[in-house]
């Protein structure tokens, strides 16, 4: 890892670097990084929310827009897998939900801080 050096370093005035979003030094920071270790928060990310038809007839509620790194896709999966009742994985970079559960994945989505947008007809 590389070690960033802190303002005034190697003075009496040394502080070490913190995290711009938290101000918390960068090795006690537990805010979301994406992939290039910048800071992205939930407010950050655009989710949009729509649906899909699959063979047979059914439908699948498809979450895109988060970044993998930045958001704990296993948690909101999970989170959105219990508040629907239904089954879900993630797949080629998106969350999908089985049966049409727009609203309600929205609704969530909201809560947890993300600007998501319903998508599609």
């Amino acid at each position: 890892m590389l070690r960033m050096s802190g303002l005034f370093d190697g003075t009496a005035l040394e502080r070490p670097v913190t995290c711009q979003a938290c101000e918390e030094p960068l090795d006690q920071c537990a805010c979301p990084r994406s992939a290039t270790g910048g800071v992205m928060l939930p407010k950050d990310q655009h989710a949009r929310v729509g649906r899909e038809k699959r063979r047979k007839g059914k439908t699948v509620t498809v979450i895109t827009g988060l970044d993998p790194v930045a958001s704990d896709w296993g948690a909101i999966l999970g989170q959105l897998r219990s508040a629907c009742a239904a089954g879900g994985t993630i797949s080629q970079d998106r969350i999908e939900i089985q049966g049409d559960h727009r609203e309600r994945v929205l609704t969530i989505l909201r809560d947890l801080g993300y600007p998501a947008k319903m998508t599609g007809g």
